[in-house]
């Protein structure tokens, strides 16, 4: 039986300017999808200083980019510790795990497997059955589907909907920006529309600049779902499909996946 693969600092890993505690899994085979890649994970300033606190976690896409930007798209990053690191002091912290996307991202992100040769099931199946229970067993998590996150932006966003509809036993949080919601011939509008009620928090949000997914917002909002309480929907005035945007709407995501209702959720 192979070992199983065991966490280093980022810091012995990459020389680069990240902020807060993170660690990395150099090499995380998926037996789902025939691949390897690293998965970043940042803990939360307090969870050196306790043995027994659990935190929720977030499993988000695009992993290069969320907190270095010497792996990120075009140098820019999401911020995603540093954004979290000041929310701590709202009472805000999670774990975070980044799963770096492949060369295979298109096909790996798309649920549907007549367009870019989808392989999100694949993909879906290597979070839940291999890299979830590797975080449970390296962290302390809270477990439940109520504190367990999903979270992506394009094409991320895309696959993060899809999981939360279709494994409603494993994800309750759910962040879709700039959803290519478009992918599919509005396909996971469909599924959406078709799926039973899912308990949980949804955050939607797109730029003025970009795709508008607020028939989302609509098909949620005939669901049941209601703005302000399980669903949040932005429309930044003026944002464009980069990460820059991605960076600055990030917080409010945050604090309205885990802060309890402290965020904007229908703003324009």
């Amino acid at each position: 039986m192979s070992a199983q693969p065991q966490p280093i600092p980022y810091a012995e890993w990459r020389t680069a300017p990240v902020t807060g505690c993170l660690e990395v899994f150099p090499e995380v085979y998926s037996p789902q999808l025939g691949n390897t890649r690293p998965i970043v994970v940042y803990l939360p300033p307090s969870y050196a200083r306790t043995t027994r606190r659990r935190y929720p976690v977030l499993y988000m896409h695009d992993g290069q980019n969320l907190f270095d930007p010497t792996t990120s798209f075009i140098g820019v990053e999401w911020q995603v510790d540093e954004t979290l690191e000041r929310l701590s002091a709202e009472g805000i912290e999670a774990i975070v795990v980044g799963i770096w996307n492949t060369p295979q991202r298109l096909a790996e992100y798309c649920p549907f497997p007549r367009w870019f040769h989808g392989r999100g099931e694949a993909y879906l199946d290597f979070i839940v059955e291999t890299v979830k229970p590797l975080i449970e067993r390296t962290y302390r998590t809270q477990r439940g589907r109520e504190h367990t996150g999903i979270f992506g932006s394009s094409m991320g966003g895309l696959i993060s909907t899809y999981a939360f509809f279709t494994r409603p036993a494993v994800f309750g949080l759910i962040g879709a920006m700039s959803p290519a919601f478009w992918v599919g011939k509005d396909a996971i509008y469909a599924l959406v529309r078709a799926s039973p009620f899912v308990p949980g928090r949804i955050y939607i949000d797109h730029g003025t600049h970009e795709y508008n997914p607020q028939r989302m917002r609509d098909v949620l909002l005939e669901k049941g779902y209601r703005l302000g309480e399980d669903l949040c929907y932005i429309s930044e005035r003026g944002g464009q499909h980069n990460e820059v945007a991605w960076a600055r709407r990030l917080p409010n995501a945050l604090r309205f996946l885990l802060g309890k209702h402290q965020a904007a959720c229908d703003g324009t």
